[in-house]
């Protein structure tokens, strides 16, 4: 609704606050009969359409006493003098404009903002465009706080800022100002806090950031700056926080950042080196730091051995990520930590081979990372007992030995498990209902899932993310999905599952990715699935599935981006409903039975036209809750070894988007389409192994990021293309045909008559065969003796024949 006009009439008030309330539509004017209002906020949402707008804001000028005004997320565009009647405003302190609309605002002559201290513009867009920052600006002499964040302003950072000699807090963080960082900023020595995270900052640190020795927080995180860490931040002795992750720099870490402290005692409690260049043993400077609650130093090149001196000063550490690194921790089995971590990560580091028994004191984690830390040994019972707070758990790619059911008392009630890449056996665990993410992959878990999904019946399960792939479970795949109805991904591959598809998993709404190949499933296309619109993949590959592809795949399977049936039994024609899939970028239907002629309507997947602009989201197991894994700008057909007829449809061609072709080991007919030097994100084509014929089309040399072309054996004659490309390909990749000129050692005579081509490696001339029936073949002795006599050559051109033919 719009802002009630009884409001208008309350003159006495002095604080109005609507901020985020909704309301919508114009500012009334008649709000400007509030003159005695302190403070107004009508700031709103900034994630919807702006829920106000004012065409002039001269009903601010009657508030003589505002000293606080937010008008965050209002469309100001046709508030041409929006600023005039803001200077106007004697009191104004506070101006807040995050995520509103303004205009461009031509510089005054003059401009005096007689008190204005805090001016927040977050996001803020200007109609007009613009890409620096506005000079009025500068002229804000009582500045305090200027906040920038996020306004898309290029170029250097302005050295007009210096003339905001108040200045404490400045955040011109979320910018592109592709520059190093100014002098001109060093020389703001009232600042106590400075933000220029991802402003596209380059260049190294100068030596005159010590000149900030007000600084309390500083944020660097996010750029590309390079070199050392500058000595003179050892006179930032206030300093509390300091983030410089992301970027390139080097060096070992200096020894003053673990004795940045001030008379009043105040230690820097956060530090953020993580994702650089640094070296060294960082501990050796840092281990002073009894106030640091929070340090980060993951992926960079740190190595040593860690002892339990280093650790024994860091009394208040509660955020410990280090990953990325190579650590060895040397302790004895009865230390136990200084600290209490909520968050540890240490991925990579090396612990074992016994489980960490110092483990057992941090009563208060909510976060495990131990991926990758040598652990060979089991899971002792007093874990699971003693961390039921804990939320993450990832123990990940180590060689975790024995059987979870033996070892766990209860039901696993952690948030988040990653198990993946042990040694675990035995029967599945039973899950509480507080398990949202659960990954067991690639360990020897055995025996039937029935139990294991099948057991709680008494209320639905909140699992989301499912991985048991490369285990050995074995038996049928149990028929209890109704159980589980929030499941998003569920990867059961590579394990002995037998039987037919459960009907129930049609129960799974929500379901995005479900991966079951190589597995030894029979029966026909899952029925079940036509209630799964949500589907984005499905991989069905290397089972004993048979009979066709319904229709409704195409129909109801709307949302597809990866469809893998490969290496099953399913025969019959390709349905055009297919091409309904507008989403799909990977359709992999190889090595089945498929008969018909190739669809021509595959020109109406609309993905594979996209040149640059398609990513896959698989939904698979991540960190805390980012479980989205982009696939990139993949697109591929592959239709390979079955029993299709026909012409290579011309329509195809129009999938310039399209990178990967396989059509090989099929009966196709006909020319190579002339468009296909249309399609030019190609990058590997194969149609080997067919009937083929006419010439490889000159077009073909158009495809610039080809990689890899396969037209052997077929009935192509004629003159390779020549290209940048074509002629660097293996020479067994045009054999089979009637081809001539390079890579093949075969000259185009002026005649045109051109020549057979055959490999001496398995796919090409049998010569014991040859030599029993020589009068058979004797043309073709003319030719290739040559290539018998000179071993060089044989290798050139056919030492990869086997490896390059695709089976």
């Amino acid at each position: 609704m719009a802002i009630p006009s009884f409001l208008c009439a309350m003159t006495s008030l002095t604080h109005l606050d609507l901020s985020y309330t909704l309301f919508h539509g114009k500012i009334p004017s008649q709000i400007g009969n509030l003159s005695n209002l302190v403070y107004l906020g009508l700031g709103g949402y900034s994630d919807f359409e702006p829920p106000l707008f004012a065409e002039n804001v001269e009903w601010l000028s009657s508030m003589w006493k505002l000293e606080y005004l937010d008008l965050s997320n209002a469309n100001l565009s046709k508030a041409f003098h929006w600023l005039h009647t803001l200077q106007s405003l004697p009191s104004l302190t506070h101006l807040y404009l995050s995520h509103c609309t303004l205009p461009h605002y031509n510089e005054p002559s003059l401009l005096n903002f007689s008190s204005l201290q805090t001016l927040i513009l977050y996001n803020t867009s200007y109609s007009p465009a613009i890409s620096f920052v506005p000079k009025w600006i500068f002229k804000l002499k009582k500045l305090v706080s200027l906040q920038l964040r996020g306004n898309k302003f290029q170029g250097p950072i302005p050295c007009g800022i210096r003339n905001l000699t108040l200045l404490q807090n400045l955040d011109l963080s979320g910018n592109s100002f592709s520059s190093s960082i100014p002098d001109c900023l060093y020389g703001l020595h009232r600042l106590k806090s400075l933000d220029l995270r991802s402003s596209n900052l380059h260049g190294t640190i100068s030596d005159a950031l010590g000149n900030l020795t007000s600084l309390v927080e500083l944020d660097l995180s996010y750029n590309q700056l390079e070199g050392t860490i500058p000595t003179s931040l050892g006179n930032l002795t206030s300093l509390v926080a300091l983030y410089l992750s992301y970027n390139q720099l080097e060096g070992t870490i200096p020894t003053f950042l673990g004795n940045l402290r001030n008379s009043r005692e105040i230690d820097l409690t956060y530090l953020d080196l993580s994702i650089n260049k640094f070296s060294g043993n960082p501990f050796e400077s840092l281990g002073s730091l009894s106030k640091l609650s929070s340090l980060w130093i993951d992926g960079n090149n740190f190595q040593g051995v860690v002892k339990e001196d280093d650790l024994a000063n860091l009394t208040s550490l509660t955020d410990f990520g280090a990953s990325g690194n190579n650590f060895t921790l040397k302790v004895g089995p009865n230390w136990i930590p200084n600290f209490q971590l909520t968050y540890l990560e240490v991925t990579s580091w090396q612990l074992g081979p016994s489980f960490p028994l110092w483990i057992q004191s941090q009563n208060k984690l909510k976060y495990v990372g131990l991926s990758n830390t040598g652990i060979f040994d089991s899971i002792p019972t007093w874990f699971w007992e003693a961390h039921s707070q804990v939320l993450y758990l990832n123990l990940s790619h180590n060689h975790i030995r024995g059987e979870l059911v033996t070892t766990i008392k209860n039901p696993i009630s952690i948030q988040t498990v990653d198990l993946s890449t042990n040694h675990l056996c035995g029967k599945l665990p039973y899950l509480s209902n507080d398990v949202y993410d659960l990954d067991l992959s690639t360990n020897s878990f055995s025996e039937s899932m029935q139990d294991f999904l099948c057991n709680n019946q008494d209320k639905p399960m909140q699992l989301e993310f499912l991985n048991l792939a490369s285990n050995n479970l074995s038996g049928e795949i149990p028929d209890c999905w109704i159980n589980w109805p929030f499941l998003v991904e569920v990867n059961l591959q590579s394990n002995h599952f037998v039987g037919n598809f459960p009907p129930s998993m049609g129960s799974l709404a929500e379901l995005q990715s479900l991966e079951i190949r190589n597995n030894l499933l029979s029966g026909i296309f899952p029925t079940s699935l036509k209630k799964t619109s949500q589907l984005i993949s499905l991989d069905l590959g290397e089972n004993n599935l048979s009979g066709c592809i319904p229709t409704w795949v195409g129909e109801k399977l709307s949302n597809m981006k990866i469809l893998r049936l490969r290496s099953n039994s399913f025969s019959g024609h390709i349905p055009n409903e297919i091409c309904q899939m507008s989403l799909l970028q990977v359709l992999d239907l190889a090595k089945n039975n498929f008969s018909g002629n190739i669809p021509s309507c595959f020109r109406n997947l609309s993905a594979m036209t996209l040149v640059n602009r398609i990513s896959v989201l698989l939904w698979l197991k991540g960190r805390g809750d980012e479980y989205r894994n982009i696939l990139g700008l993949v697109t591929s057909i592959d239709l390979s070894s079955n029993k299709l007829l026909g012409d290579i449809p011309r329509e195809i061609t129009d999938l310039n988007g399209l990178n990967f072709l396989n059509l090989s080991h099929n009966q196709l007919i006909g020319p190579i389409p002339e468009g296909i030097g249309n399609m030019g994100s190609l990058q590997t084509i194969d149609l080997s192994r067919n009937q083929i014929s006419g010439e490889i089309p000159p077009t073909i040399s158009n495809l610039s990021f080809l990689s890899m072309l396969d037209v052997s054996y077929n009935h192509l004659k004629g003159k390779i293309p020549t290209g940048t490309q074509l002629q660097t390909f293996d020479a067994s990749r045009f054999i089979g045909n009637n081809l001539c000129g390079p890579p093949l050692p075969i000259n185009c005579s002026s005649n045109g008559k051109t020549h057979s081509y055959e490999g001496s490696h398995g796919h090409g001339v049998n010569w014991f065969f040859v030599s029993a029936t020589i009068g058979f073949v004797v043309g073709l002795w003319i030719v290739i003796a040559p290539l018998l006599i000179c071993r060089s050559w044989r290798h050139a051109y056919f030492h990869f024949l086997d490896h390059h033919i695709c089976s």
